[in-house]
């Protein structure tokens, strides 16, 4: 018992030792905690203070640079402010072909920087000739840099031509580059297009007109001039495609330059076979019906219109920017478009009267021969009458249809009420035509009656 006692004294004893000292070690860590709370807080101090130091440090050095920067370009400016029209006294970098793309950009900066600073002295920008004393402002400057811009960019112009014939495609990327600066490379990209052999060559366009309207003084018909048009629109696809893939690999701003490549392919290449093909007759004075008439300018219209609207839609497919190609080519036919109601309309009264003039002529002949026939004869007579009639009333018929497909063809909502009251007067013509027809029967049918009896 006594043995218990002190073993549990001792137990007691060290289990209060052992707290105390647990508890010494807690305030340790605590105050350690606390150390390493306050070191977290001064390195994040520090280490903002760094940031800060760092981000002024880079301030300076971009402030050193652009300080550094414009130092130079006002050396540069310096020199094109001396007299108007002298660039001879200009620093190697302006004449040197191998550092034409730094001539360039530092050019357009200087350039920038002189109409700023004249702008916001209110001051316009007189002529060379104006500035002969070079007395005021940067106005020298600016003329001058215009100067030497221009000839600069003839000069890349120039070297881009040479590629151009050479198909150094590297090298005429470089210059589309470059000129890219200059009004962004619009000089560059019309001219380009505006030297593609099919838009120079004399040939190509009258080998054009005669593809689709023949030789000079051939008979031209809708389907021989629907076989040339689509010829000629697969051959211009073909030529497009082929400068697609040459634009895309010169040219920066491909989607710009192909936008006006299709525009001047529609403007000149289609619009100049369209005027030789569609010549828009006269409502007054009609064009006789042994030439065709109206009806066959009404079908070439639709022929070329059709063909040119698949053209359109190729050229969408090979790519033509932001153009509106559809669009355009529907400009190319509002001059025809406009007045097609009244040509379609004049269109189908003047087949209207022909035929009811080879009705009358035949009329005519059938009541000379009928106080001459049989009575057999009479019967046959008016019976092959009635039948001539019906084929000309679906004559008609047909005439009406292929009216409609090319309203259908040629008519927007705009244009839908027009083209409306058009037919309406022709479905009243093919009445009246009817009632002839079996005014004509009834009259054939009397004949041959009096004959018999």
């Amino acid at each position: 018992m006594e043995n218990y006692t002190i073993l549990r004294r001792r137990f007691q004893f060290k289990t209060l030792s052992t707290t105390r000292h647990l508890l010494r070690l807690e305030k340790g860590v605590d105050g350690l905690f606390d150390s390493f709370a306050r070191l977290d807080s001064r390195i994040s101090s520090v280490g903002q203070t760094a940031a800060k130091i760092g981000d002024h440090l880079r301030s300076a050095d971009a402030q050193r640079e652009t300080a550094s920067q414009t130092i130079e370009l006002i050396k540069y400016l310096m020199e094109f402010n001396g007299s108007p029209g002298d660039l001879m006294e200009l620093s190697a970098l302006f004449s040197d072909d191998s550092r034409v793309a730094e001539a360039a950009s530092i050019a357009q900066k200087l350039r920038s920087f002189a109409e700023e600073d004249i702008g916001r002295q209110g001051i316009a920008v007189p002529s060379v000739v104006e500035n002969a004393t070079a007395s005021r402002g940067l106005e020298v400057a600016v003329a001058n840099l215009q100067d030497y811009c221009n000839e600069l960019e003839n000069r890349l112009l120039s070297r881009f031509d040479a590629a151009s014939q050479r198909r150094e495609l590297s090298t005429m990327s470089e210059c589309a580059k470059i000129l890219s600066q200059f009004n962004r490379g619009t000089s560059a990209m019309q001219h380009y297009v505006a030297t593609r052999p099919m838009f120079i060559d004399l040939e190509v366009m009258n080998a054009d007109t005669r593809l689709v309207l023949g030789d000079p003084g051939s008979q031209v018909s809708p389907s021989n001039v629907a076989r040339g048009l689509s010829s000629l629109y697969r051959e211009i696809i073909d030529t497009v495609r082929k400068e697609a893939a040459t634009i895309m690999a010169v040219f920066p701003s491909p989607n710009d330059v192909m936008a006006i490549l299709v525009q001047r392919v529609l403007e000149q290449r289609v619009t100049g076979l369209l005027d030789k093909l569609l010549v828009k007759p006269s409502l007054v004075n009609l064009a006789p019906m042994e030439e065709g008439g109206l009806l066959l300018y009404l079908r070439m219209l639709a022929v070329a219109y059709e063909k040119t609207q698949e053209l359109a839609r190729d050229l969408r497919a090979v790519g033509c920017g932001d153009l509106d190609v559809e669009g355009l080519t529907e400009s190319l036919f509002l001059a025809h478009k406009d007045e097609y109601p009244e040509h379609e309309q004049a269109s189908l009264g003047q087949l209207y009267h022909a035929k009811m003039e080879e009705m009358r002529a035949e009329n005519q002949q059938l009541s000379e021969s009928s106080g001459t026939i049989g009575r057999s004869k009479g019967a046959s007579v008016a019976s092959s009458h009635q039948q001539i009639s019906v084929t000309v009333v679906t004559e008609f018929v047909r005439w009406n249809e292929e009216a409609i497909s090319r309203c259908t063809l040629f008519s927007s909502q705009l244009r839908l009420e027009r083209a409306r009251e058009s037919l309406n007067e022709a479905a009243a013509l093919r009445e009246r035509f009817m009632l002839s027809t079996i005014v004509s029967r009834r009259v054939a049918a009397a004949a041959a009656s009096a004959v018999i009896t």
